[in-house]
């Protein structure tokens, strides 16, 4: 046969009975699968919250600055007969959205203490020492540079933690060829870090705490662990007693936040307990509904109620402390704290007076604690565990690896703005500490990128 017949052979039609799908159509499923796709991106949730806390500083700065503060302190009321609740739109933010950014962390700490990286001693010993370097070092560069300022001393405990989100999405630029035991050391420094900055929120940062409050507290606790009982797996049902707990906490002058870690590690690790496995009622249910459906009337109540049974399955499949977080991710990582970056990191550098001796002191002694405690503190306290035969390092990571671990540490941008909002009343002094916030993270950032490129050509041409 001729070539160009075949070339020019019409194609074969579509079969009569399958439905045409519009281009339109087509091209908005292509768009959600490309938008799922990024949603699950570690770097790309890096760059929104850079971006967000980069429009506040622009905002706050900006002609329309006074839009800026007054849309964040908006009042915010509700009212219901007697009742009434009155608070501004930062308070919704950073003490109402804020907890669910905690439940992940909390849900994360679950895990990793289950079968993860903190899942016996010997796993965790290392980056547990690694960690409390990285926590002790930046905290006394902080104090020896504040000196006996008692205002500012206070703010100790700002460049203690580590960003997950950026230092992980940091690390995900450096792509594929970085060692996997890197990322679970970075991984696992930064989940202790936030238990320390958990620990010091409830320890050092709550007010005097009222015994009321852990009476409403412990019944929000009772109630988690009775629905847990009981067997009831949806997440919404889970709202009530979390909002008990959480009012609880608040009521007892604690961080109301601190309910979302408290309810993250009361999270299950395991599935729970079922007659028959949630495979084979899935699997059971679809056959049940394909039959519905291939009658010439199909009982659509039948074919629904199979669905549910489906759905249910599907959910039991994966127990919750492993399907929550991958189902709030996406919001935590482009809501929540995107938002928390938009209210809380516009700074107006014509207010902060950096002529002061405390601002500028505040300011200078949180980008240093950042930018060389946490790198310091994470690679002395990691040789010191080593050479002394108490740990070893893993598989896969070297001296180079744990500096470069070490530098993006240095990026406590969300839980140090956090804890900073706590240590600081004083607007001037806050301000400085988030101006050194933003310029220590940034520099750790890019210091930790610029040497991360390096050590990944050593590794390539090795």
């Amino acid at each position: 046969m001729d070539p160009q017949t075949l070339v020019q052979a019409p194609a074969p039609s579509a079969p009569q009975n399958e439905p045409r799908i519009p281009a339109l159509q087509i091209a908005t499923e292509r768009l959600q699968e490309k938008i799922a796709h990024l949603l699950h991106i570690e770097s790309f949730a890096g760059m929104v919250l850079m971006l967000a806390a980069a429009a506040a500083l622009i905002w706050a700065n900006s002609p329309w600055a006074a839009s800026y503060f007054a849309t964040w302190h908006a009042p915010v009321a509700m009212t219901l007969g007697a009742w009434s609740f009155s608070t501004d739109l930062h308070f919704i933010v950073n003490d109402v959205l804020m907890t669910i950014f905690f439940l992940v962390v909390g849900m994360e700490i679950r895990r990793e203490l289950h079968d993860g990286a903190l899942a016996s001693l010997r796993q965790a010993s290392l980056p547990l020492i690694a960690a409390v370097g990285g926590v002790i070092v930046p905290a006394l560069i902080y104090m020896v540079w504040v000196g006996n300022e008692k205002t500012l001393l206070n703010g100790w405990a700002i460049p203690t933690a580590t960003d997950i989100a950026f230092a992980v999405g940091v690390l995900a630029l450096l792509g594929r060829n970085i060692p996997g035991s890197l990322r679970i050391f970075l991984l696992a420094l930064a989940i202790i870090d936030d238990i320390v900055a958990v620990l010091i929120i409830a320890f050092f940062y709550s007010g005097g705490l009222q015994a009321m409050g852990f009476v409403i507290a412990g019944a929000g606790v009772l109630l988690v662990l009775l629905f847990n009982r009981m067997g009831i797996a949806s997440a919404p049902l889970y709202v009530l007693p979390g909002a008990v707990l959480w009012f609880g906490l608040l009521k007892t002058g604690a961080h109301p936040t601190l309910a979302g870690v408290v309810l993250g590690l009361m999270t299950p690790v395991l599935m729970r307990p079922s007659v028959r496995p949630a495979q084979a009622m899935a699997s059971q249910a679809l056959q049940s509904a394909q039959a519905q459906l291939a009658r010439p009337e199909p009982d659509a109540q039948q074919v629904h109620q199979n669905l549910r049974t489906v759905q249910a399955a599907q959910r039991d499949m994966l127990p919750p402390a492993l399907r929550l977080p991958m189902m709030l991710h996406p919001w935590v990582s482009f809501g929540v704290m995107p938002i928390f970056a938009l209210a809380n990191a516009g700074v107006q550098f014509s207010g902060a007076d950096l002529q002061a001796s405390g601002p500028q002191s505040a300011m200078w002694a949180v980008m240093l604690a950042l930018v060389l405690g946490k790198p310091l503190g994470v690679f002395v306290c990691t040789w010191l565990a080593v050479k002394s035969g108490l740990c070893s390092l893993p598989e896969g990571l070297n001296w180079r690896g744990v500096l470069l671990v070490g530098l993006l540490a240095g990026i406590g941008f969300t839980m140090s703005i956090f804890v900073g909002g706590l240590a600081f009343d004083d607007a001037s002094l806050l301000g400085a500490a988030k101006l050194g916030i933003l310029a220590g993270s940034a520099m750790a950032a890019v210091l930790g990128l610029s040497y991360g490129f390096v050590f990944r050509k050593r590794l390539q041409s090795h």
